[in-house]
């Protein structure tokens, strides 16, 4: 029986391209040929990537202010269709997803006007610009969740709420060891993701050195650009607070299973790990993201008393007197962890083989 083919095109950064990993690995799992396709950006998070089959297409943004880049990106977009054409012409695939961020919109138009099944999805609280530009040509929005914003009323009878699209190890793993445990040290696992490492890096260490001062005994794991591991390092051996640095890794429940706290972005995928392992974490919004859409994130799993927020324009002013606060009561975190463990996207896999099984078997 031949394979079902299935391509999942996926945008620049590590909120797009994890997700779009994690399907991958589900749907090989399940028979399915599965190809990725990404750009430049989005190919350094997938180097490694246990012999699944990628293709790099360029890509560029949709504006820009500059009249030449903006004639530029017109240019390489109607290319990078024209070549998705190509592609999809002689490598078929049944199903297409497109996984948000703009490297994503060529090979989706292409899908559609070769008439291939598309599925879009998006695990923010405000619909992407990319998939809000594709949602008129998908056969289905998968969403994480059903409050998501900016989808007009036309388009609402697509959406499917299915959950986060997060790494299967996630819901094995247990937290039970942190229930109401006398916290003698706090574990704090700072997650920079592929755009904060550099301003973690240089706002935090301070703040810890002044949680050290004051006498709270802290261990950090923290994430960072390679070019920071070596002053980060210096730091904190001068300052005899304990440490661990690392990069990028795909194996974040390593550090996981140490900490008790985290400090991380706001993109959906990472806060939404973070709670599915019952880790309490304090949610510092990127101030520069699309529509604001990680500062919505952030409110949404602070309404929900999964986490705190911190601005990062309060980082120097509030993160301390959380952390004090963490430090004198125990009940702090035991209260978050008890909220998080009421929540689960462990259905989230089945939900997607619900979807495939409905599309596939639609008739165009």
């Amino acid at each position: 029986m031949n394979k079902i083919k299935a391509l999942i095109a996926v945008g620049g950064t590590g909120g797009h391209v994890i997700p779009g990993y994690n399907l991958a690995k589900h749907l090989v799992e399940k028979n399915y040929s599965v190809e990725l396709v990404t750009d430049f950006r989005g190919y350094k998070y997938l180097e490694k990537n246990e012999g699944l089959s990628i293709s790099i297409l360029p890509s560029t943004q949709f504006f820009s202010e500059n009249i030449f880049k903006r004639f530029f990106s017109i240019i390489l977009i109607f290319y990078s269709v024209f070549r998705s054409i190509f592609y999809l012409t002689f490598n078929r695939p049944a199903i297409i997803f497109g996984m948000g961020g703009y490297a994503t919109f060529p090979i989706c138009i292409a899908a559609r006007l070769l008439n291939i099944k598309l599925i879009i999805y998006e695990n923010n609280l405000i619909i992407g610009k990319t998939n809000k530009y594709l949602l008129p040509f998908a056969q289905k929005i998968m969403v994480s969740y059903k409050e998501l914003e900016g989808v007009s009323e036309r388009y609402k009878k697509k959406l499917i709420e299915i959950g986060n699209i997060i790494d299967k190890k996630i819901f094995n793993f247990s937290r039970e060891e942190f229930f109401n445990t006398d916290i003698s040290k706090i574990n704090i696992l700072v997650l920079g993701g592929s755009q904060a490492a550099k301003i973690f890096a240089e706002t935090l260490p301070e703040i810890f050195f002044n949680c050290f001062k004051n006498g709270i005994k802290i261990k950090v794991y923290q994430h960072c650009l390679p070019s920071q591991n070596e002053r980060l390092k210096t730091f904190y051996e001068k300052l005899n607070i304990e440490f661990e640095i690392f990069n990028f890794t795909k194996n974040l429940i390593h550090y996981f299973s140490k900490a008790n706290l985290a400090i991380t972005r706001s993109g959906s995928s990472m806060l939404a790990e973070l709670t599915n392992a019952n880790i309490p974490f304090i949610s510092v919004p990127l101030p520069s993201s699309a529509d604001n859409h990680q500062l919505k994130n952030a409110k949404f799993y602070e309404k929900k008393k999964f986490a705190f927020l911190i601005e990062e324009k309060d980082l120097k002013k509030k993160l301390l007197p959380l952390i004090e606060d963490i430090y004198a009561n125990n009940s702090i975190l035991d209260k978050i962890i008890q909220n998080q463990s009421h929540y689960s996207d462990k259905n989230v896999y089945n939900n997607i083989n619900g979807v495939l099984e409905k599309i596939l078997n639609e008739k165009n």
